[in-house]
């Protein structure tokens, strides 16, 4: 049973600072974003947000071992990893904005409501923050079989992501492949092996955070992530304007490619 009290009140201190350092960041990001007219800098924040917590918790921590230098070595591989790779495609496409913060703006008069958008979305890398603050104050030294096998998979699976994102990115490079549907690598498999591989990595960090008290409780975060890829902002809208700008070659896709789990294609 999950009783408040048992919990280590060091660990509440640690995340109470967590989340004000995150909400104060954020609002900053907001700042920048509205002054340079571009809101698509709240992805970069939220993929580095992992940054300002994952080593303040292991400063505040009352010990240090190799659980917690494992997990903050993979959690900021993740975190720096995605994060640059998406401050460089922000950067690139600046000053266009990305087109959900164009509909957003569409449904929101004024840059109150992004405000409060921008710290939901801080209070969100809290929530994903759980599994490297649960491990910081694990009490026990070493790490434990089910710790080594989420870790390597989340391992894993950044790798898998990053190499579609890399094979994307090659795709898109070539001026010839202009308006055409991307069926190279991973991408012959899954319409969406980058999100597919994202949510396998928080799938290991859960598991890897099996292994701490109340490890439990971060299954919330590969069911959120689900949730956003499946019904916000992932698929729905990245298949919406695929259809949009490549028309009958992306049905055609649609038709032979598994949308989600890398899959044997189907006939067309």
């Amino acid at each position: 049973m999950f009783h408040l009290a048992t919990i280590d009140p060091s660990m509440v201190h640690a995340l109470g600072w967590g989340a004000l350092i995150v909400a104060v960041a954020f609002a900053l990001t907001w700042v920048v974003s509205v002054r340079v007219n571009n809101y698509a800098f709240l992805d970069v924040a939220f993929s580095y947000g992992l940054w300002l917590l994952a080593p303040l918790y292991l400063w505040m921590a009352p010990a240090t071992g190799l659980r917690q230098w494992a997990f903050l070595a993979v959690g900021l591989l993740w975190s720096t990893r995605l994060g640059t790779y998406i401050l460089l495609r922000v950067l690139r496409h600046h000053p266009k904005e990305d087109v959900r913060y164009e509909k957003l703006r569409q449904r929101w008069n004024g840059p109150g409501m992004f405000l409060l958008f921008f710290e939901l979305q801080a209070v969100l890398v809290v929530i994903f923050s759980l599994p490297f603050l649960l491990s910081a104050f694990h009490p026990e030294p070493g790490l434990l079989p089910v710790e080594i096998a989420g870790l390597a998979l989340a391992l894993l699976s950044l790798g898998g992501e990053a190499l579609a994102d890399a094979q994307m990115a090659r795709f898109k490079a070539d001026p010839a492949n202009r308006g055409r549907v991307c069926e190279a690598g991973l991408w012959r498999y899954s319409r969406h092996p980058n999100y597919f591989f994202e949510s396998m990595i928080w799938w290991g960090f859960f598991l890897a955070a099996l292994g701490s008290p109340y490890g439990w409780i971060t299954l919330v975060c590969p069911l959120l992530m689900l949730y956003f890829l499946f019904q916000v902002t992932g698929i729905p809208l990245t298949e919406e304007f695929a259809l949009q700008s490549k028309g009958d070659a992306y049905r055609a896709y649609q038709r032979t490619t598994s949308a989600f789990v890398p899959w044997f294609r189907r006939e067309p």
